[in-house]
């Protein structure tokens, strides 16, 4: 039922929404709407959002085949490809008015990463050269601009002179450097350098990236083990200043949860065991931390913040804990992990979906279950990326399983349990019950 559920919400509510946000008239997609259900045609659309959204339908397309998924890749790779892109100096600006003209015009080295995500999924999709093109292009515009000596700096104007970093800071303080874009830059070159390392025999230029990406991505996992990763407190540091000293006691779960696993995905697809012995305790002291400390009521909590915690269920917080704890069943056997994972799924259908006609997902749902009625439906960070790629994750993880069954693919790597009962957690009997106990935290 599990893999079925996931499969269904994916391909009968997540997707038709985010086609029916299409702008047929001013290119890309709709930038808000709101709890109420009312479409703004005319509200800024977050570069981010696009550059999701690209990133979203190339994978749609890449798992469940539909060409029509495609042609809404397709879609969004136009108006990034014609409106996100400064012309002048490079970059991708940071949101754009509703008919494509400069709204906000700030270089983030976030924005940056996500489109090279967006961009290289895309290019595994359509095969569009173009779209590797600006990928590498977009790489370049982080290396060359957005680095100093020790890590990667953030906030800029137009012209990569430096700006403040208000869009990435949070919680009273104004961060230089933060675990959240270093993570996504992460995210990013991971799977440029996956689609990029597959053709090393045939291309140079694809050889020449991946390995140039390669060594980037063993400097960001060095830079979390030794620098965001708090072995004492089992936790990664959230801001810091421009030498990554710590700027605040916070823990955010979610954000802990999904480094687990992305950080996992790094390990696979860079396939160097110097760095899986290194970061996959790591990986494995994070998902343990979480569940022991933010695991409560079927859901994880938000954040923890000088030892208070905030008990809101953001969206994207409970699609990268199913995952989380997938993954770290996957990793170690450890069935307690899979029925958490399907318990947050069973949080999910009931509360975090929003099964009113045109809609998706609640933004917020406060511990009482109700969702928070000032949150949007749809606005600049409010995308499908989260939950959309929790149903991927689900999906495909679910196919590996089988090809493991029939011989056909080897076990994850670092997975300390035999290949069959890894994947134990194929929907079906061989799925074990889950435990509703009110607080499931230790």
């Amino acid at each position: 039922m599990f893999v079925e559920e996931v499969k269904k919400e994916l391909t009968e509510h997540i997707i038709p929404f985010w086609k029916g946000l299409r702008d047929d008239e001013y290119g890309g997609y709709y930038g808000y709407l709101s709890h109420e259900l009312c479409l703004n045609k005319k509200a800024v659309k977050g570069c981010i959002l696009n550059s999701r959204i690209l990133w979203f339908f190339s994978n749609a397309y890449l798992v469940l085949g539909d060409e029509d998924l495609l042609l809404e890749a397709k879609h969004a790779f136009d108006f990034l490809e014609r409106f996100c892109l400064d012309k002048e100096y490079g970059g991708v600006y940071w949101s754009l008015n509703y008919d494509g003209t400069v709204y906000d015009s700030t270089k983030h080295t976030y924005n940056q990463a996500f489109a090279i995500y967006a961009l290289s999924s895309y290019y595994d999709a359509s095969g569009d050269k173009e779209a590797f093109a600006l990928a590498k292009e977009l790489q370049s515009v982080i290396e060359e601009k957005c680095t100093d000596e020790i890590g990667y700096l953030e906030a800029f104007k137009a012209d990569f002179s430096p700006e403040s970093n208000e869009k990435l800071s949070e919680n009273g303080v104004m961060a230089e450097k933060t675990m959240n874009t270093l993570l996504h830059v992460l995210e990013a070159y991971t799977e440029l350098y996956r689609v990029t390392k597959s053709e090393n025999d045939t291309s140079a230029e694809l050889s020449e990236t991946a390995a140039f990406t390669k060594k980037r991505l063993e400097f960001m996992l060095d830079t979390i083990a030794d620098k965001i990763y708090n072995p004492t407190l089992m936790r990664q540091e959230v801001f810091f200043d421009k030498d990554f000293h710590s700027l605040i006691d916070l823990h955010s779960y979610g954000h802990d949860i999904e480094t687990a696993w992305l950080v996992d995905r790094t390990l696979e697809i860079l396939d160097e065991e110097v760095y899986t012995e290194r970061l996959r305790p790591v990986t494995a002291a994070l998902t343990k931390k979480i569940y022991e400390r933010a695991y409560v009521d079927h859901s994880l909590l938000n954040e923890c913040e000088r030892g208070v915690d905030n008990t809101d269920r953001i969206w994207w917080v409970q699609a990268e804990t199913v995952v989380g704890f997938l993954n770290g069943y996957e990793k170690s056997g450890d069935e307690k992990l899979l029925a958490a994972a399907k318990d947050v799924w069973g949080y999910i259908k009931e509360y975090q979906i929003d099964h009113r006609e045109g809609s998706e997902w609640f933004y917020a749902v406060k511990e009482d279950h109700m969702p928070d009625p000032d949150k949007p439906i749809v606005e600049e960070w409010k995308c499908p990326y989260h939950n959309g790629r929790m149903c991927f994750e689900v999906i495909k993880r679910d196919q590996r399983c089988a090809e493991i069954r029939i011989g056909k693919a080897q076990a994850p790597v670092g997975c300390e349990q035999p290949g069959l009962r890894t994947c134990e957690f194929r929907a079906g009997n061989a799925l074990i019950s889950v435990s509703h106990q009110k607080n499931n935290a230790k």
